[in-house]
């Protein structure tokens, strides 16, 4: 089984076993995704066991091995449906801001991820529960690709910025300063710590202004 990978139209494909291909099968996976999601937000990464899972999912031991073979393929599996919901998020904002002028794109960024923080229980408790695998972490920075590759698009679409190397290198820094600013206020908060977001959100100001000054 390898790593969470993105496929060729661009979704994250779920790192399994085997592949589910009857629709009884796919809905058991997709209950015993929910039930481990539940584990983790309820009792913590230290209760994300196979037995617990295939407890909660009420399914046999067995049957859950079909599919996920040990407790590093459940969360890698979890992680590839958090990417993805991401990334979707992220192609709906470009498109958005195709159609439509932002005054302040910041805002509008940090605003909408941090409304998806703060129902996305479980994508906090994974990564606050010191269970991140190596597969994981590679995924991760693929997906911080992606999603610096959403804000290099949406800048070319509200015309702030022409597309050149030093654009995407842009984007990928402020993708990786957002993302340390808003696990911190996670962290401090459940709903993020306000002053902290407030604080991303003027210094990310500051670095779009530096960012599109290139281009006058």
């Amino acid at each position: 089984m390898g790593d969470p990978t993105p496929d060729p139209d661009g979704t994250w494909q779920v790192p399994l076993r085997r592949t589910p291909q009857q629709a009884r099968s796919k809905a058991r996976l997709a209950r015993v995704l929910q039930a481990a999601e539940r584990v983790l937000v309820r009792e913590g990464a230290q209760a994300l066991t196979t037995t617990r899972i295939a407890a909660e999912a009420k399914v046999s031991v067995g049957s859950l091995y079909q599919y996920l073979p040990d407790r590093d393929a459940i969360v890698d599996a979890l992680a590839a449906g958090y990417f993805a919901r991401l990334e979707t998020t992220m192609d709906d904002l470009v498109r958005s801001a195709t159609a439509e002028r932002w005054e302040d794109p910041v805002a509008v960024l940090i605003d909408t991820y941090a409304a998806i923080y703060r129902t996305e229980h479980g994508f906090r408790a994974l990564w606050f529960g010191s269970i991140l695998t190596e597969q994981i972490r590679a995924a991760d920075r693929e997906h911080k690709r992606r999603m610096a590759d959403g804000i290099r698009h949406i800048l070319l679409a509200l015309d702030l910025a022409r597309d050149d190397a030093a654009l995407s290198h842009a984007c990928q820094a402020a993708v990786l300063a957002a993302d340390a600013l808003a696990q911190e206020a996670f962290r401090r908060d459940p709903e993020g710590d306000p002053a902290l977001l407030e604080e991303a959100r003027i210094m990310l100001r500051g670095y779009l202004a530096g960012v599109t000054a290139r281009y006058r």
